[in-house]
Parts: structure tokens; C-alpha cells; sequence
């Protein structure tokens, strides 16, 4: 199976450095919700060099900025699938970048906690 991070075409990037590159996401769950992606092909964000960490971390805080400027949205989900177990599908670490906007979800508590929805909810409603 070829990878589709592998083989992504140039227009698809929008922000690149030494360790990675930057795309929308083709099925965004969100307006700009957004991937920090490694030029190594990797599995595990734990497979990172200290390098590569830090560049992909200057790709994500420049993403953010572009966001914020483009979408103007209210906060941010920020995750990565890492192992099948956790929900992986593409076998290429992918950092998500998910801007998130008042009212988009009726309760947003919880956030990235809804992974296990039965275990998510820690709060008690008054």
C-alpha cells in the first residue's frame, strides 16, 4: 500500500521546513483543521528525533498563526492517532490541527477526553 503522505502533491502543502510540511486536511472535520506532517516516513511520534520534534513544533505554532488570521476561531484541538489501537488509519505520523469554534458542538467539554466517550465525562452537571 503506498503511502498518500509519501506521495502528496505540491500544491496540497502549504508551510514546509528541513523536518516537514503543512496541509489542509482532505476530510476536515472543521473549517482549517490542518496537518503537521514528518518528510520521514514514520508511524509513531515517539519514532521523532529531537530535531524533528522542535521543527514540527515550528510548523504547528506557524499553522496556528495562519489560522488564527484565515478562520478566526476560538480554540484548538491538537492530537495525533498514534498506533492502530489509538484510531491510526494512515500509517504516517500526522500531527491534526483542529480549529474549533463557539457553538460548533452543543457541550465541548471534554475535547480530545471523547476518544473513549463513556470515559469522558469527569464533571458533574449542577
Amino acid at each position: 500500500m503506498s503511502c498518500p503522505f509519501c506521495a502528496i502533491p505540491a500544491e496540497r502543502i502549504i508551510d514546509r521546513n528541513e523536518s516537514g510540511f503543512v496541509i489542509r486536511d482532505g476530510f476536515p472535520v472543521s473549517p482549517g483543521h490542518t496537518l503537521i506532517i514528518p518528510h520521514r516516513h514514520i508511524g509513531s511520534f515517539f519514532e521523532l528525533s529531537r530535531p524533528e520534534r522542535d521543527d514540527l513544533f515550528d510548523l504547528l505554532d506557524q499553522a496556528k498563526l495562519v489560522l488564527d488570521r484565515e478562520f478566526k476561531p476560538n480554540a484548538y484541538n491538537i492530537g495525533i492517532n498514534d498506533g492502530p489501537a489509538a484510531g491510526q488509519t494512515v500509517p504516517h505520523l500526522h500531527i491534526h490541527l483542529i480549529p474549533r469554534f463557539e457553538g460548533d458542538m452543543a457541550d465541548p467539554r471534554g475535547g480530545v477526553r471523547y476518544v473513549i466517550p463513556d470515559k469522558a465525562k469527569y464533571w458533574k452537571d449542577e
